[in-house]
């Protein structure tokens, strides 16, 4: 039976793709500030705004390709049972081959109506005010904002806890609660780290780092892993 590896992936692992964070542009979209165009208020103040961003984000995703670190992660379910958790929006993961992924703050490809989260459709271009869910409610991005509750963490927790070993790859462990999963892996297991600057984390046992961007840091991290097959 193949052991289970659960990969916690952030920003970092698509950022050579080219999708940048709003950390790598100082917190602004087109002179907009963070909180403008990805929180509830903002939505409230000015959908037409936000519904705009989520439409040109959506673009720079169609646009990118999956780099060397998301292909190396699928290649690992050659050996490995894997289970990727990921705090990015793309799809970058399943077009690289991955078969199972968990998106903590959604799904950038998808919309849903703003009263019933649960309904959910697949977006065939951009979402326009006017557009419909069936219950008669303004879509809006399937998207988990700042300051939204993150309803998926509740599926993550479990799948965390059942890991054989648990990786985390291109985030830097400081965005809650995405960041807080590492503490629910299993104590005795290996643990890695990938990313271009890693935090101090004395409280982890059993830690391996790889301070390399993902690119780099997963073709180690693919090495390292043959010996626990």
């Amino acid at each position: 039976m193949k052991k289970k590896l659960v990969v916690l992936t952030g920003a970092g692992i698509s950022a050579e793709s080219g999708l940048k964070t709003f950390r790598d542009s100082d917190g602004l979209w087109e002179g907009y500030d963070i909180e403008d165009v990805a929180t509830p208020g903002a939505w409230h103040k000015n959908p037409g705004l936000v519904l705009e961003f989520y439409n040109y984000r959506r673009k720079n995703v169609l646009d990118a390709k999956p780099n060397a670190a998301h292909y190396g992660v699928a290649e690992l379910e050659k050996d490995f049972d894997v289970t990727i958790i990921t705090q990015n929006i793309d799809d970058l993961h399943e077009r690289a081959g991955s078969s199972n992924v968990l998106h903590l703050h959604g799904e950038i490809f998808k919309m849903r109506s703003e009263k019933n989260e649960a309904l959910i459709y697949e977006i065939k271009g951009d979402i326009s005010l006017g557009d419909k869910a069936d219950d008669g409610a303004q879509l809006r991005p399937h998207i988990v904002w700042f300051g939204e509750a993150v309803p998926m963490i509740e599926e993550a927790l479990p799948i965390v806890q059942s890991a054989d070993l648990f990786v985390v790859a291109g985030t830097s462990l400081v965005v809650y609660p995405a960041a807080g999963l590492v503490n629910y892996a299993p104590r005795p297991i290996p643990k890695f780290i990938v990313d271009k600057q890693i935090p101090y984390t004395s409280e982890v046992h059993n830690l391996i780092t790889i301070e390399k961007p993902a690119t780099e840091g997963v073709k180690e991290l693919q090495q390292i892993l043959k010996q626990f097959l």
